[in-house]
């Protein structure tokens, strides 16, 4: 592969598209090599304005067409389809364009692990950084995760971690990771990919490229590499797999050895379950100990906004799944779930053009009441017509489930949306959801 570590970027006009904290990322991280960027916006007042140096030209409110013209590479956020006809333009006319993982990965000289998927895969980064952390290794965590990648060019690591989503795996080519895996492929972003899911599926199969090991869902045909027969591949899955769970006997199983009884593991549910399979086969591709991966495991107890129970009291369940922005992530959390009494289901956002029938045969039980809010909330109530009430707000439908909730019930939020059209993130629903829940349920 091309050595990028040098003064590659001398000499060169580069315009940086998206002012969030990636595109400022991208802006420092020219500067520090003396190159002076443009920056451009479709935005008319980005937050990060005022933190943009004084000497950095900027474009608000569209994409300017000269400048895109006149650069040699263009740094694109992952929010920006390179669809839009300003790029499609930039790259017919053999402009560079890429995005920051690209950037990062032309820097580095350390192992990667990297992971991808429609769901899990903050849940997979986290507990691979964990067990790495664990293990003594020096190890940095970013990309769709927590803090921009090319921050982590400041420090000296072992080893990264990276979790990276399709859009920013569009952009990407020189990533060469020890392992990586794609954990599942389901319908998202469908708004972004006119051309379906194998579209989608396509922009993250680019994750294998140049991939020493494939870690590959055994039960998700999409998540094999397009030529299997040049790749070393290593498979998790239920019941079959190099790495499994055994459902009969409820342990997790590991090239032919007993890992350890789920029973011993804070989280539940087989999705959860293929997650910690998948991290240890990472976790184990690294040459991280067994013992040590194990010891994470056992005491892990989940991520914020993934499944997470904000308040039992009077003997309700109040279940924080705000992360479930999409169709098959509700699925997932639906999938087995056993409950005494009733699940009050909050569900509504942007879909993203995502078709929820999928979802019927997990609400069509007749335990499970419907409260569906948001952009979609008139679509998905439609899916059982009969025990769904449908609001403006996630704050109205939680108000309207309070006088049924008895105990032995479950308040499950896991809304198989976006939040964009009533949250600033997923995060900021989930926060208000725990507040709400803390007020309602006490």
């Amino acid at each position: 592969m091309t050595d990028y570590r040098s003064n590659q970027y001398q000499g060169k006009k580069i315009v940086i598209i998206g002012l969030g904290l990636t595109g400022l990322s991208c802006v420092y991280f020219f500067l520090s090599r003396g190159i002076i960027p443009r920056v451009m916006d479709t935005r008319s007042s980005p937050e990060n304005l005022k933190k943009l140096p004084n000497n950095i030209q900027y474009y608000l409110g569209g994409l300017n067409r000269e400048w895109l013209r006149e650069s040699n590479l263009i740094v694109v956020s992952p929010s920006i389809a390179l669809s839009t006809p300003e790029l499609h333009q930039a790259s017919i006319n053999g402009t560079e364009i890429v995005g920051d993982i690209e950037l990062f990965c032309r820097e580095i000289n350390v192992p990667v692990i990297a992971i991808t998927g429609s769901n899990g895969k903050s849940m997979v980064t986290s507990l691979v950084s964990h067990m790495a952390k664990k293990s003594g290794i020096s190890v940095g965590v970013g990309g769709n995760i927590g803090i921009p990648v090319l921050s982590l060019l400041h420090h000296k690591y072992q080893m990264y971690i990276l979790e990276l989503s399709s859009f920013q795996l569009e952009t990407t080519f020189n990533l060469q990771a020890l392992s990586a895996t794609v954990l599942n492929v389901t319908e998202d972003h469908m708004d972004r990919y006119p051309l379906g899911l194998q579209q989608y599926r396509e922009a993250k199969l680019r994750i294998y490229h140049n991939t020493l090991t494939c870690i590959i869902n055994s039960q998700d045909l999409l998540t094999l590499p397009l030529n299997m027969s040049s790749k070393t591949c290593t498979s998790f899955g239920v019941d079959v797999g190099d790495y499994y769970f055994d459902t009969y006997q409820r342990v997790l199983m590991g090239k032919g050895e007993v890992l350890l009884d789920v029973a011993s593991l804070n989280m539940t549910g087989q999705h959860n379950y293929t997650n910690a399979l998948a991290a240890l086969a990472l976790a184990d591709s690294a040459g991280i100990a067994r013992n040590v991966s194990l010891h994470v495991l056992k005491n892990y107890s989940g991520l914020v906004h993934r499944f997470q129970l904000v308040l039992f009291n009077k003997g309700v369940k109040w279940i924080n799944d705000s992360k479930a922005t999409n169709v098959a992530s509700t699925a997932a959390a639906l999938n087995g779930l056993t409950v005494k009494g009733i699940v009050h289901l909050l569900l509504g956002g942007d879909s993203k053009s995502a078709d929820f029938s999928p979802l019927k045969r997990y609400i069509s039980a007749d335990n499970i009441r419907l409260y569906c809010f948001g952009t979609d909330g008139q679509k998905l109530s439609l899916l059982q017509p009969n025990k769904s009430i449908c609001t403006v707000t996630m704050e109205e439908s939680m108000r309207q489930l309070v006088p049924y909730v008895k105990s032995g019930d479950i308040v499950l939020l896991s809304p198989a949306c976006a939040s964009i059209d009533q949250f600033k993130n997923f995060e900021q629903r989930g926060n208000v959801f725990t507040q709400l829940a803390k007020e309602l349920g006490a």
